[in-house]
């Protein structure tokens, strides 16, 4: 009697495990089921529909997603004011950096050079000015040195480019032996030749050369470097470059300084060090400047001079 009740036990509890089990897979697949069944039911509503209407159904999306873009209809002569005929709007799929959504922000303002039908206009080209001014802060100058393959790192030297700028000066009546040291460090290279970098918001200084007229630029080689010098550091940094050799070594670009730049960062420069560098050099300079040049200096008249009362005469040994 207890072996057929044990058995009767077991097979109900089996029969009740089969069933729980069961349950539990299909309460685990309804989420699934339920979250698909809208898309499903979606789409076969639109694969239902007339070709027409999943083709109109299929603009209206696609403009939703679009953002109104301000361009020019025609072109536009520089210093003339921008009237509403000038402009259309554009829908596109992503709007570029700084571009206007709404022609009221343009009317009535001016462009700094020509610039076609087409153009996407941002601030950038409502800003008067030279590429280098879009290229550096207000606490920064923009400056030329002369530069060939040996001082510009074998002619490899590109925008953008951080080099520390070193100074040589020879052994001559100003200094008593050979000196060589890192006179500013981390300058940013603005432009190299013709070549030019970015703006500071990112964008070309200048439009892109045609093919030709970039492999020509590529074959001459590059006679001067502008660099971004912290503006306290300017002019001594001008007067130290005229008694000595300069050479700029490029830094590593796993420094990341570029990066940090655009990124806001402020200049990591210890200013009053290098003022106190520069300061030297300076003085250097001063002196070379006060040197006397060869043939301006009067001559020393021959003999010896004797006083006889108030005459003066001089006679030779």
């Amino acid at each position: 009697m207890n072996s057929r009740l044990t058995l009767v036990l077991a097979g109900f509890l089996l029969v009740g495990a089969v069933v729980t089990g069961y349950w539990g897979l299909t309460l685990s697949r309804d989420p699934v089921a339920r979250s698909t069944a809208p898309a499903d039911v979606e789409a076969s509503s639109l694969a239902r529909l007339p070709a027409e209407a999943r083709e109109r159904v299929h603009r209206e999306v696609d403009e939703q997603r679009r953002t109104a873009v301000v361009v020019l209809a025609r072109d536009v002569k520089p210093l003339v004011p921008i009237t509403n005929e000038d402009l259309a709007i554009e829908r596109l799929r992503i709007a570029p950096p700084d571009s206007f959504a709404s022609p009221d922000a343009l009317i009535g303002r001016t462009l700094w050079r020509e610039t076609p039908a087409g153009t996407v206009l941002n601030q950038a080209a409502l800003d008067m000015g030279g590429p280098l001014a879009r290229m550096i802060r207000s606490e920064e100058r923009a400056i030329a040195v002369a530069v060939d393959e040996v001082i510009g790192g074998g002619g490899h030297l590109r925008p953008g480019d951080y080099v520390d700028v070193l100074l040589h000066l020879r052994q001559d009546e100003l200094t008593r032996e050979h000196n060589a040291q890192v006179l500013i460090p981390a300058l940013r290279i603005l432009s190299v030749g013709d070549e030019l970098g970015v703006t500071n918001q990112g964008e070309a200084a200048q439009p892109h050369a045609a093919a030709d007229e970039d492999k020509r630029r590529r074959r001459v080689a590059a006679t001067t470097a502008v660099l971004a010098v912290p503006e306290p550091l300017l002019t001594r940094f001008m007067l130290a470059t005229q008694v000595g050799n300069l050479r700029l070594a490029v830094r590593s670009l796993e420094e990341r300084l570029l990066a940090g730049y655009y990124a806001g960062d402020a200049v990591k420069m210890d200013i009053a060090e290098a003022q106190r560098q520069l300061f030297r050099f300076e003085r250097l300079a001063s002196r070379g400047a006060a040197r006397p040049q060869p043939g301006l200096a009067q001559p020393v008249p021959a003999g010896i001079q004797v006083y006889r009362g108030n005459d003066v005469t001089r006679q030779t040994p």
